[in-house]
């Protein structure tokens, strides 16, 4: 069974930070690419912040220099650190895994509330 389990998640204040963590289960994580998804109310889910099977990074542009995901993969987790935190980076925030075997292979997580607010 495939479990991306998400952790980290709460009330920060504006400027101050939170690290999310995912930890993956019945994967080969390594083969994986992993991404953060985020999902305000009313929004679309858009992407936060990716890094692929051979550990290149890709970021929004909305938190470009404030945010950095990485991967462990000797704890088979990935990590969203996110810095200087602003009341628009509220949403839902999803850990996203996929990889391509014939045919794309996706998975998510359930979902962890972040709310920046003062």
């Amino acid at each position: 069974q495939v479990q991306l389990v998400e952790s980290g998640g709460g009330l920060v204040l504006p400027g101050g930070s939170l690290r999310l963590s995912c930890a993956a289960s019945g994967i080969i994580f390594s083969r994986n690419d992993m991404a953060w998804y985020r999902q305000a109310p009313g929004k679309q889910r858009e992407l936060v912040a990716g890094i692929n099977s051979g550990g290149s990074t890709k970021y929004a542009d909305s938190v470009k220099g404030r945010f950095t995901i990485s991967r462990d993969s000797a704890k088979n987790t990935v990590f969203l650190q996110m810095n200087s935190l602003k009341p628009e980076d509220t949403a839902v925030y999803y850990c996203n895994a996929r990889r391509y075997a014939g045919r794309w292979y996706e998975y998510w997580g359930q979902g962890t509330q972040v709310t920046v607010s003062s």
